[in-house]
């Protein structure tokens, strides 16, 4: 008699014959996706290109925020679709091509009209509808990248797209560099920019393409099951999972690191000297080199557990902290930028293998889309209140973002905590 185990040797045995075809399809993708994330997400460029069109330091928050909402709150609706889906590839690019398009059209609307009234306005409405569908592809995505690859090699191959990945970040970070240096935001360049993202992204999703799926044999839901009992299913099924909770808080306090990377090339413009161009190109550069780094070490490399690799990821967030509360020098935010890399690396090699594991399903597309909602009231607020506290504080100088780099720490210590107490099953 076959059983479910034997079922999930073979197919890992089928998807190690397609290893590098997967690994290379997927390194496409998210290179030319890295070519364009440096402008759009956890973006030094975007803090200080929302700053030269007039906004304030809560519509800096708005950004990060916009992407948790859309990340969480309709990405279980794409779950529930895509998982009567057996093959998702094709649902996997089309998702990926419709968030590029309002870029695309923000960049049109700027190169045609110019810098129109409510510019800004236009910007949230689109970047809304960026993070919208956005939301949607990434449960499915992430499920679909760690279906594609065995068990024992899932790490592995993620850490090879990761590096592809970054390799195009720092390329498009000094590209975005010699342009600021010589347009200063223009309203034209910036259009151009947000243009030729839109195409990138395009581009880019087809690549996937080149993959190969291998599909379990049947659907792993009921085809009849309707979206609420689905809902209320995978909701039950998290929170009963104690240990998955434990590691869902840790890695939740990685907003506290995101947050501070999408506040902190305002505070070295404003408050420490450092020049535009620099702290929206070398700055994001110096990120993705630190997380090339943690990619090639603690994935094609990695020999270290999963709970000391989560602890080294937050010390180097610790770290990256204390030294920007206490220094200002360019070399100062380079090497904060560099620990700021390996942590965000680290965190995002071992995401998704490590919700795949925990959730102990097949699919596991429901956890994906799930834990944002979960998280959602810390990771929609936080950044929030960070750009609110620097704006009421304003008056106070530095101080208003050292009291919120401070509380960002300390919050990276209860991640340490919960880390510890997570059972990783490795």
């Amino acid at each position: 008699m076959t059983t479910t185990t034997d079922t999930n040797i073979d197919n890992d045995k089928k998807k190690d014959i397609y290893y590098k075809k997967n690994a290379t399809g997927i390194s496409g993708v998210e290179f030319f996706w890295g070519l364009g994330l440096p402008v759009v997400i956890e973006s030094t460029f975007l803090q200080l290109f929302i700053k030269s069109i007039g906004g304030s330091g809560f519509a800096t928050g708005l950004i990060p925020s916009f992407f948790y909402i859309g990340c969480s709150v309709f990405a279980l609706l794409a779950s529930f679709y895509s998982s009567k889906i057996v093959r998702k590839r094709n649902i996997v690019v089309l998702l990926h091509i419709v968030p590029s398009t309002s870029l695309l059209a923000f960049g049109a609307i700027m190169f045609y009209f110019g810098k129109v009234d409510q510019l800004l306005l236009i910007f949230f409405i689109c970047y809304a509808i960026f993070s919208l569908f956005l939301g949607m592809t990434v449960p499915i995505w992430l499920s679909y990248i760690v279906d594609i690859f065995s068990v024992e090699k899932s790490i592995s191959g993620m850490s090879f797209m990761l590096i592809s990945q970054n390799l195009g970040k720092i390329l498009s970070s000094f590209l975005i560099l010699k342009v600021v240096e010589k347009t200063a935001f223009s309203i034209e360049s910036s259009a151009l920019i947000f243009i030729t993202v839109g195409i990138l992204f395009v581009v880019g999703s087809f690549f996937f393409y080149l993959t190969k799926e291998i599909p379990e044999d049947a659907p792993t839901n009921n085809k009849n099951q309707n979206f609420i009992s689905y809902t209320v299913e995978s909701f039950k099924h998290i929170l009963n999972n104690k240990n998955y909770l434990y590691w869902l808080c840790g890695d939740s306090f990685f907003v506290a690191l995101i947050t501070v990377i999408s506040f902190y090339a305002v505070y070295a413009t404003k408050y420490c000297g450092i020049d535009r161009a620099t702290a929206s190109g070398m700055f994001v550069g110096c990120i993705y080199i630190g997380a090339i780094t943690a990619n090639f070490i603690f994935g094609t490399l990695g020999k270290l557990s999963i709970r000391t690799r989560y602890f080294i990821a937050t010390f180097s967030t610790l770290l990256g902290i204390i030294i920007l509360i206490l220094f200002k020098h360019y070399f100062a935010f380079y090497l904060v930028s560099f620990l700021f890399g390996i942590s965000r690396g680290t965190r995002m090699l071992l995401f998704a293998a490590v919700t795949k594991n925990l959730s102990g399903l097949k699919d596991s597309t429901s956890y994906f889309a799930v834990s944002p909602l979960l998280t959602l009231p810390f990771s929609a607020v936080y950044p929030l209140a960070f750009g609110k506290v620097t704006d009421l504080l304003e008056n106070y100088g530095d101080l208003s973002f050292k009291i919120m780099f401070i509380t960002s720490a300390l919050l990276l210590l209860v991640a340490l905590y919960c880390f510890y107490k997570t059972d990783f099953k490795e």
